[in-house]
């Protein structure tokens, strides 16, 4: 792993090519990937059936496509007690973590008497995305289904490659734990495509979430618009913070941890201004790395894109953290919480010497899917929110009206839209009526208590009638 010092133009080069993996574009990936999403718009669940015998060597029917409920119940069963109650401590914490992240639905008078707010609903049907193959993601099924049956989605549905070995018995045991209703056998571009087109099989979705390679990735974006997406995931990378008094075997687990995960193009980097402390961790990797299962996996990915950095202060490895806006970053520091402050770009945030990564990825309750290169600039980890929409409500009374519509008339003519003005003063006030400019409420609007999913009004008097909300919140107990 490379050793540099921050201010070097051996350091300046690395940092560009860092930063580049913002603008990478999906270069042949994206013919490949327009070819897969046409196959499974004509031809639907033959096409599924094609694509999984050539891409996962995995020769199912029709009938195989789907995952049956009482197969996800058995492979529950199954599962080791251990490996049981692991999986149902994590998503009890995921639950009770993302059920505080809940948007709300509210309402409000202003001081010209209009009734505004917002209803929150859950997306009907979501489709969420678990890598598969070669690997097993349980953790992944938790942190997308999960947060979805926090938010009260009635349809949540799963889709994993096939593996010549057959089905993964813990992923299927936690889509169960995780409340998934339905779970087909299909992976990569074309699982994409039929969640957001549907097929004779899969009924399509409103949104897609969840990470996967670069063919998911790319074929995420291109069904933009047709369904939602989440965010485009890129390989794992951390950046840990650490001073003098980080334990350098500590740190140096913490940087293989994220670079083992096999893409090759994990980015893992530690800023620190002690020597002392770059030296013994570069010592520490390579004792780790002498026994690790996936050791010359890691060695490459490090060599790609880790290194240990020198740097002056503290304030420029924060300076540094916030412009490569990390996935993940670790704060092995004195006294870590007091630098909070500092920090204005990162997927998640581990503050102090005993929050490692993992710890965060598995079971801590915040969620693991989280912005890569970059993204953590504008955009933030999964969460409930992801699965609700807001739909605003617009009520005005004649009070209301009589103050404010010759306004609206005046600012649709100044954008030339003579029909806009005309649809205000045919509801009683021509354009004789003196426009009114009311003071800017000071007052909050008043937040309704629960989620909603309905909203009605009672009509006891004129002045005092409210919208309220009426809400049913699912936890998927």
């Amino acid at each position: 792993m490379r050793l540099l010092r921050s201010g070097t133009r051996e350091f300046e080069r690395f940092l560009e090519t860092l930063l580049e993996r913002r603008h990478s574009s999906g270069g042949g990936t994206d013919a490949a990937v327009a070819a897969i999403i046409g196959k499974v718009r004509r031809r639907g669940d033959r096409a599924l059936i094609e694509l999984t015998a050539r891409f996962d060597g995995v020769r199912l029917t029709v009938g195989k496509l789907r995952v049956k409920p009482a197969e996800m119940l058995a492979a529950l069963a199954d599962l080791d007690r251990r490996e049981r109650r692991a999986l149902e401590l994590a998503a009890r914490r995921i639950a009770a973590f993302h059920r505080r992240t809940l948007d709300k639905s509210f309402t409000y008078r202003d001081a010209s008497g209009m009734r505004l707010g917002q209803i929150v609903r859950p997306l009907e049907r979501v489709g969420i995305y678990v890598p598969g193959g070669l690997g097993a993601y349980p953790s992944s099924v938790l942190m997308n289904a999960i947060p979805a049956r926090v938010a009260g989605v009635p349809e949540i549905v799963m889709v994993s490659p096939p593996s010549r070995t057959g089905d993964n018995r813990a992923v299927m045991a936690a889509a169960a734990i995780a409340g998934v209703h339905e779970f087909y056998r299909v992976g990569g571009a074309q699982a994409v495509a039929a969640l957001a087109y549907g097929t004779e099989s899969i009924g399509a979705v409103d949104k897609i979430v969840g990470p996967g390679n670069a063919f998911v990735q790319a074929a995420k974006r291109m069904v933009y618009g047709v369904a939602d997406i989440d965010k485009m995931a890129g390989p794992s990378e951390v950046l840990v913070i650490a001073d003098s008094s980080a334990r350098p075997e500590w740190v140096a687990a913490d940087l293989i941890a994220q670079a083992e995960h096999g893409s090759g193009d994990e980015s893992a980097i530690l800023l620190t201004p002690s020597d002392s402390i770059a030296q013994r961790v570069s010592a520490a990797l390579e004792r780790a790395l002498s026994d690790l299962p996936r050791a010359d996996s890691v060695r490459r990915a490090l060599a790609k894109r880790g290194a240990i950095v020198v740097v002056a202060n503290l304030i420029e490895a924060f300076e540094l953290a916030n412009r490569i806006a990390p996935e993940h970053l670790e704060l092995d520091i004195r006294h870590a919480s007091r630098w909070l402050p500092k920090v204005r770009n990162a997927g998640a945030l581990f503050v102090g010497s005993l929050s490692p990564t993992p710890l965060g990825d598995y079971l801590a309750g915040p969620n693991h899917v989280l912005p890569t290169g970059g993204a953590a600039r504008f955009a933030s980890p999964l969460g409930a929110y992801d699965f609700l929409k807001r739909t605003s409500i617009i009520e005005a009374s004649a009070g209301a009206l009589r103050r404010l519509a010759p306004t609206v008339a005046r600012l649709a003519r100044m954008e030339g839209f003579e029909g806009h003005a005309r649809a205000m003063e045919l509801r009683g006030f021509g354009r004789s009526a003196k426009p009114v400019f009311p003071p800017l409420p000071d007052q909050g609007g008043e937040a309704c208590p629960e989620r909603s999913r309905r909203v009605g009004a009672s009509s006891r008097k004129r002045t005092s009638r409210r919208v309220r909300v009426k809400a049913t919140e699912k936890d998927g107990k």
